[in-house]
């Protein structure tokens, strides 16, 4: 099942790419380009208000407010017990917020479905530091440490992984690249019990003699078979073990001191609590797991593996994110190049539509990411409730950590709170009008069909014209921007093709009457023809549909003019046209 199965129940890149490494040099000793003033560095973060972030204030605080909503049966039991919430652009941190609890139950009552909590006394509420067990999104760590090896050329992309780990070949594993470990297009199934064994090297050989589900290269299937497989490669090409590797490589350049695989035990009473971990729901008997690793395989791997382990809080999360957003660096200290991050936030899955995956990073996911997902968006989420989300095109970040495995893994359904957040930072991000001091706004709902009529007209010439300003990003494929017409006063409605312009890109045309999908996240001039509807008394309508899973940033609408050779039949501006519109789900908005 893919990721984005779990979630909901633009460049085709060859596999020579990047393969001629990049200079190399230890991350700590790599420092980052600094011109001759302090503003010439990319940003570090610090605290700030939204107005600093180019944020609109509103929009962080119904974020907080919808997050809060899902500490209470959502449906029926709480998606977590608590979270941290950090959002912010460029350096700017404009919320970081805790909600709920980060240690509320003991222990899980199969019986009746309950948690048993702690005593009120012995609860701890979450706090802007708590340290979370991140689950998956350790997986990118890993992925990070294997791009700065693909830098000093010690690993290439499209070399077998038995190049580096021969005894990987085994059971028909020889062509797996580590490009293809990388983006999940391995053929490896998603999972394999390998706490069961009784041994590191009764592990192992399960690994060994695991042999694929499908052909290298043919299909996408998320597995962490994939990063256990390039902890075993780094581990092997460094002399370092993976804990080592962070410390060194990421962590201790980037000052993230509250990073790290296995946390001391003075460090538990500010970790949030995850599973009452029993079978049968859970691969072993281990009671309340509350500072260390919750997955059973990294737990059977000491605390340390490619897949999960690595605990974080919210800002050092952030760090990290602006790290990648900088082009791979933060004050002084650089971790990656920036031809690595480019390649981390491209998709090289161009042959796996709605899989779309860079290297380690998830891309253009609405289904956690909600509107703030982009062909560049880059994120990830973690089993125990956490995420990071990135978007380059906004310089807009996210984080949002859950213990939403807390007190049993059954209680959570879907990703709705990752997703509701995202949407509120992309709703955040002012949109201004290019030429008014206000447009018609689609809105962000689930499940709608909103249009914007036009009162009746009648063209007579050839080169009757409708134009206007038009911005939409919108779920592709499944939600659009559609303008149409009717000739019998609304019963029934056909397409209507127009064309759509942007500095500095090619005219784009519709021939469908419809757009959808990514749009660049700016305004184009929208003309469309009005020739066929000669001497015809017509409706003109902008319908914006969505559907019920996820949404984009959505469309909006301004300048609607409609001229007739030198006859102007309609314009927005002027206030006797404006109010014949018929307004149907659709909002004024300046932002």
């Amino acid at each position: 099942m893919s990721r984005r199965g779990l979630g909901v129940r633009a460049l085709a890149l060859g596999g020579a790419l990047a393969l001629v490494p990049f200079a190399a040099g230890p991350a700590s000793a790599t420092r980052a380009a600094t011109g001759p003033g302090r503003d010439s560095r990319p940003p570090t973060l610090r605290r700030g208000t939204p107005e600093r972030a180019g944020l609109l204030a509103g929009h962080l605080r119904q974020l907080v407010a919808d997050a809060e909503r899902f500490l209470a049966p959502s449906p029926r039991h709480p998606w977590y017990a608590g979270a941290v919430l950090l959002a912010g652009r460029g350096g700017t941190v404009a919320l970081h917020q805790p909600i709920g609890m980060a240690v509320r139950y003991s222990a899980y009552d199969e019986s009746t479905d309950t948690g048993v909590e702690f005593p009120p006394e012995e609860q701890i509420p979450m706090t802007r530091d708590t340290v979370f067990d991140l689950a998956s999104v350790s997986k990118l760590f890993t992925a990070i440490l294997a791009v700065q090896q693909i830098e000093r050329g010690a690993l290439e992309l499209a070399s077998p992984a038995a190049a580096y780990l021969p005894e990987f070949a085994a059971a028909g594993k020889q062509d797996i690249t580590v490009r293809q470990l990388l983006t999940h297009t391995s053929g490896l199934r998603s999972w394999l019990p390998l706490h069961a064994e009784a041994t590191h090297e009764a592990r192992l050989r399960r690994l060994w003699n695991e042999a694929p589900l499908h052909p290298p290269g043919s299909t996408y299937l998320y597995s962490d078979l994939n990063l256990i497989t390039l902890q075993l490669i780094l581990e092997r090409l460094t002399g370092r073990t993976l804990d080592v590797l962070l410390h060194d490589e990421i962590t201790g350049p980037l000052g993230l001191r509250r990073t790290r695989f296995n946390p001391p035990a003075e460090w538990k009473p500010r970790i949030a609590a995850t599973e009452d971990a029993r079978k049968p729901w859970s691969g072993l008997e281990r009671g309340l797991v509350w500072g260390e690793v919750h997955d059973e395989n990294a737990y059977a791997f000491g605390g340390v593996a490619g897949h999960a382990g690595v605990f974080s809080c919210a800002w050092d999360l952030a760090v990290l994110g602006r790290t990648l957003l900088n082009g791979g660096s933060y004050g002084r200290s650089r971790v990656l190049r920036p031809e690595s991050v480019e390649l981390m936030f491209t998709d090289f899955n161009t042959a796996h539509p709605g899989d779309e995956h860079g290297l380690g990073f998830e891309l253009y996911q609405h289904w956690y990411m909600g509107a703030m997902a982009t062909p560049r968006t880059a994120g990830h989420t973690g089993f125990t409730g956490t995420s990071l989300v990135l978007d380059p095109t906004t310089d807009s970040f996210l984080v949002v950590l859950g213990n939403s495995v807390h007190p049993v893994r059954g209680w959570r359904s879907g990703s709705a709170p990752r997703a509701t957040a995202a949407n509120h930072l992309a709703r955040a991000v002012p949109v201004r009008p290019p030429r008014a001091t206000a447009a018609w706004y689609g809105g962000m709902a689930h499940g709608t069909d909103a249009t914007l009529t036009l009162p009746a007209l009648t063209p007579t010439g050839e080169r009757a014209l409708l134009r206007g300003d038009l911005w939409w990003d919108t779920e592709p494929r499944a939600d659009a921007v559609l303008l149409e017409a009717s000739t019998d006063d609304g019963a029934t409605w056909g397409p209507v093709p127009f064309r759509t312009e942007r500095p500095g890109a090619p005219a784009r045309e519709h021939p469908e009457g419809s757009a959808s999908g990514f749009s660049h996240r700016a305004w184009h001039r929208v003309s469309a023809p009005l020739g066929p509807w000669r001497g015809a008394s017509v409706l003109l309508r902008w319908r914006c549909t969505t559907d019920s899973a996820s949404v984009g940033r959505g469309v909006y609408v301004t300048g609607l003019r409609v001229d007739d050779g030198r006859r102007r039949l309609f314009d927005e501006q002027r206030p006797r046209d404006a109010d014949r519109l018929l307004v149907r789900g659709w909002t004024r908005s300046d932002d």
